[in-house]
Order: C-alpha cells, then structure tokens, then sequence
C-alpha cells in the first residue's frame, strides 16, 4: 500500500515527539508499506513567528509573511527526515516548491492548481520515505505561498490524490471525529466513520479535526481519509462516501464557532441590487460571508440587512461596509462580536423531517434566543448570544441521543 500520513503541530511538537513520529512511520515502512510523511510546523512556532513580524510591523506584507510562516513546516520536515534517517529508514525531506505544488497568487490562502510530485515519486521509487513540509506551494513564478490556516491537511491530501494514494491518515492529537467537543461534553463519541459531506459541514462550520478544503479535496478526488491519534494506536474514525447505514442515523454531530462576528445595515433603501453591491465589494476583499437575514420594513421602503463574517475579518468588513452605507444613504450599523453559530449536522436530515424544529424546541426551552438561521440538506445552523454556546451544545447532544450511538 502507499500510504500518507500527515502530523499536526502537537504531534512534531518537541524532538521527543518528532522522534516517536519517526518510530511511527517505521513501523509503517517494515510492515510492507510505501510511506508519504507530510508535517506541519511545531505546536506554538507559526504563532510565534506571526508574533515577531507583529513587533515589526501592524500590517505586514503578506508576500513576506508567506515566506516567513513556510519555514516552521521546512524545520519540522528536515528534523522528521533526520530522524527517521537515524532509525535506519532512508528519508529525503521536501519543500513544497520540491514537491511541484503550484498554487495561485493569492498570497496566506492560496488555492491549489496542480501538484507534480516528481521528485516525490522518484524519490519512492528508489526506496526513501519523503517527509513533506505541509502549508506551502509556489506561484509558476516561484514565489512562496501559503495555503491557509490547517492547510497542511489540504497538502496531505492533495499529494494522497496526486500519487494515488490508498490512504490519508491525518494524525492529530484527537482519537478521531467525536460527536461534539468532548471537552464541554464529556460524553461525546468517537465515530467510526462519518461522510465526506458531513465531515465537510462539521469542519466549516467550526469543528478544528479536519481543515475544510482538505475535506472538499478528499471528497471530489475520492482520497479515503482516517483521523488518528498520534498519541495511541487505538482505530479512528474512516472519512469515506455516503452509505446507507449513514441515513439511519438523524444527527451525526453538533459543531459550534465562536470566532464571528455579526454586522447590521440598519435602514437600507429596499431597491434591486443593493445587496449585490455590497457583498460584490465584501467578496472582492476575499472575505467570506457566511449567513445573510434580510428584514423588509412595514413601509416597503427600507430594509435591514444583517450578515457574518469571520471575527479576523471584522475590522476588514466594517470599513467596506461602512464606505458602501455610506453611498446607499442607510442609516448606519451596528456590529455584534458576542456571538456564536452552534449547528447540528447528519446525511440522515435528508430523509427525515422535524430536526429543525426539534432544535428550535429545545433552544426555547433552555431560554436561548435564535437571532438567525441558516440551513442545507444535512444541516442547521443557529446564531445564539455567545454566553449559551456550552449551554446550546450540551442539550443538543442530549436531544439528539448523540451519547448512544447506533
């Protein structure tokens, strides 16, 4: 088998914890496998170097940034690759530049266009591991990039579907998906397997297993993943295609983000392509808008228009938003940073009604007031004070008998 197995930050976080990865991969390497070692920096190193340019400067370039942040996943590539040469297994370690991942322009989330792995391939072939650095790629005109908080899951799986791997393994410090976060629900429960399209709900809508391209890339190139524990050899959980089984089951999870931020337009005229507006300019600032509730007056004649964006992002969206209200002769706004977005989220809503309400049930009868609603096929997602999100988890689980399983 080819195998690729990607290691976060707490897993490559001291030399002591490089050295039992490198036990790891060999162990993989004598059981017959061809082995694909992707890292990512050391647990605290990004932070700190985004630390040191903040002492420098308040708005550093993002050019320069690139290229500072992708040397934390070379260290750890290079002390992983000197490990593992010491236990005996021949290791290379690889750039991202190396490795053939060409990326577009877009400098601290750029996109992935293509991925050569030649050198990756040859170095296979005659019989090395290669230890990758995760996060980073290049432009065709060799400048650094980055790929994104988490992004070195999406290198992972990037180069699993490049290769034609038969396996991704994601080695976190989490024994795989659990239900919810078991540290507000202490009786969350680890998933044997979950679908590409819950997986993906989950990790957009705050869960931190997976990173969410990395799981829109697994799905679209059919990559079968596994979230293991780096700390334990207990099983994970299989993040794989849809099955029936899958549709027995009402709610798979309950996700929550405290990282939002609300902003109201207040006293919009009501006239077509007034939003159009707005959020063209919000989008060309390559800010991601998340749920959108618009309220008409009694009049018919003005209209409020409340939205989310990513609390990193606020500061960004304020200033747009206010330069637009500005020329649409609205009244102001108003910015709410006490928020939260707690959701629920199962393949089986498809094929059951009721689940929306059930929450709202539940909600109403613990007192937590909805302030906006979004939902898909397989999920709901709520907007609650900030000050109920352990609160709101806690009696969905309950709600939903998450605890039992099957």
């Amino acid at each position: 088998m080819l195998i690729v197995q990607k290691y976060g930050g707490t897993s490559v976080g001291s030399t002591e914890r490089i050295k039992a990865v490198a036990d790891r991969v060999a162990r993989t390497r004598r059981e017959g496998n061809d082995v694909v070692v992707v890292v990512s920096a050391m647990a605290g190193e990004t932070d700190k170097l985004i630390r040191l340019a903040g002492e420098i400067s308040d708005s550093p370039p993002e050019r320069e940034m690139d290229l500072l942040l992708s040397s934390g996943e070379r260290i750890s590539a290079a002390l992983t690759a000197i490990a593992l040469n010491e236990l005996g297994i021949k290791a290379r370690s690889f750039t991202g530049r190396q490795v053939g991942i060409v990326t577009d322009t877009a400098h601290t989330r750029a996109r992935i266009e293509k991925i050569t792995a030649t050198q990756v391939k040859k170095a296979i072939s005659e019989g090395y591991v290669p230890v990758i650095a995760g996060f980073q790629g290049t432009t065709e005109t060799a400048e650094v990039t980055t790929l994104g908080r988490g992004g070195s899951d999406l290198t992972a799986v990037a180069v699993a579907a490049a290769l034609g791997a038969d396996l991704c393994e994601i080695y976190t410090d989490v024994e795989g998906v659990f239900t919810t976060d078991p540290g507000i629900v202490p009786e969350a429960r680890k998933l044997d397997k979950i679908s590409y399209e819950e997986m993906l709900e989950l990790a957009s809508l705050g869960a931190k297993v997976l990173q969410t391209r990395s799981v829109e890339f697994a799905m679209k190139y059919n990559v079968p993943l596994v979230v293991r524990s780096s700390f334990s050899d207990k099983p994970g959980t299989l993040v794989v295609m849809e099955d029936k089984d899958m549709e027995k089951v009402l709610v798979s999870g309950v996700a929550y983000d405290k990282n939002q931020s609300k902003i109201t337009i207040l006293g919009v005229p009501d006239k077509p392509g007034i939003a159009a507006r707005l959020f063209k300019s919000i989008a060309d600032a390559g800010i991601v808008v998340d749920m959108i509730v618009q309220n008409v007056s009694s009049d018919g004649k003005s209209t409020d228009i409340s939205f989310t964006v990513p609390r990193p992002d606020i500061q960004k969206a304020v200033r747009i938003t206010e330069e637009v209200v500005q020329d649409l002769g609205a009244r102001g706004i108003s910015v709410d940073n006490n928020i939260a977005k707690v959701s629920i989220v199962g393949v089986g809503m498809k094929t059951h009604s009721g689940v929306a309400a059930k929450m709202f049930e539940t909600f109403a009868e613990q007192g937590i007031n909805i302030k906006m609603i979004s939902t898909s096929e397989i999920k709901v997602s709520c907007v609650i004070d900030s000050k109920y999100t352990e609160l709101a988890v806690r009696v969905l689980h309950d709600a939903f008998d998450l605890a039992k399983g099957d």
